[in-house]
């Protein structure tokens, strides 16, 4: 049976450098994977091309949601395929109200209009989850909103859209510990037996709050370690230079970007 979301043998690039370098993962209906690495690992690189950001020319291997290749697709096809990004650091755009901007995302998700009074009863069950005003999404889209709102406002984002298979590039980057548990309540309130969650993370911080099944070290653009949580904890303690150690390279070589 195949999984979920596969990613088979998968090389990136950007401009003529290398990054993602022979990357294959296979995550499963219900199954929450986290990637973990050093910086330069080449975590953004692949979130981004996962996605279809035009920057990132993927070179070989290939990337299947439920069963079919989405490599030709354009970023929004694969948005309403059911493909989901939070991203690392969210775009602003001044002059589009976040409620405009959501409702055209929900029906282009759905492929049809919602009702106003379905979209409405939504929208107040996931800002009510965030703990957030309606008056949140009369402002503009990331438009003066501190860190912690924009991550709020991906989560939205998430509950609302209901993606099939949800990538999380740092999510919890620049969050105090109270926001950390709202965004983390928001990922857990979508995680279920059909859909696939994919964390990108440097910290095991995240991790304590949404438990995966799976965590990956990626480093060189490559996953070089998998194991459970127990991973996460290890890498909590000791940092990478152990594992960096037993897979025979060395922190600067490690870098990929």
């Amino acid at each position: 049976m195949s999984a979920l979301f596969e990613i088979d043998d998968l090389h990136v690039r950007v401009g003529q450098k290398p990054i993602v370098k022979g990357l294959t993962l296979n995550i499963g209906a219900g199954e929450v994977h986290a990637i973990m690495g050093p910086n330069g690992s080449g975590k953004s690189t692949l979130a981004n091309a996962l996605m279809g950001h035009p920057r990132y020319e993927v070179t070989g291997g290939d990337v299947r949601f439920q069963s079919e290749s989405i490599l030709q697709d354009a970023p929004d096809v694969r948005a309403r395929k059911g493909l989901f990004l939070a991203f690392q650091y969210p775009t602003d755009v001044p002059g589009v109200s976040m409620i405009n901007f959501l409702r055209r995302a929900v029906n282009a998700r759905l492929g049809a209009e919602i009702p106003v009074r379905e979209f409405r009863q939504q929208l107040r069950t996931e800002l009510d989850g965030l703990q957030m005003d309606e008056s949140f999404v009369r402002r503009y889209v990331n438009d003066g909103f501190s860190g912690g709102e924009k991550k709020r406002a991906e989560i939205l984002q998430l509950g609302l859209l209901k993606p099939g298979m949800a990538i999380m590039d740092e999510t919890d980057s620049g969050l105090d510990i109270d926001a950390l548990r709202v965004v983390s309540d928001g990922i857990n309130r979508h995680r279920n037996a059909d859909n696939g969650i994919l964390l990108i993370t440097h910290y095991q911080r995240l991790l304590n709050y949404v438990r995966p099944d799976f965590v990956h070290v990626l480093v060189d653009g490559r996953i070089i370690k998998s194991g459970d949580f127990a991973l996460a904890e290890q890498l909590e303690a000791e940092g990478y230079d152990p594992i960096l150690q037993a897979a025979g390279l060395t922190p600067e070589a490690a870098l990929s970007s």
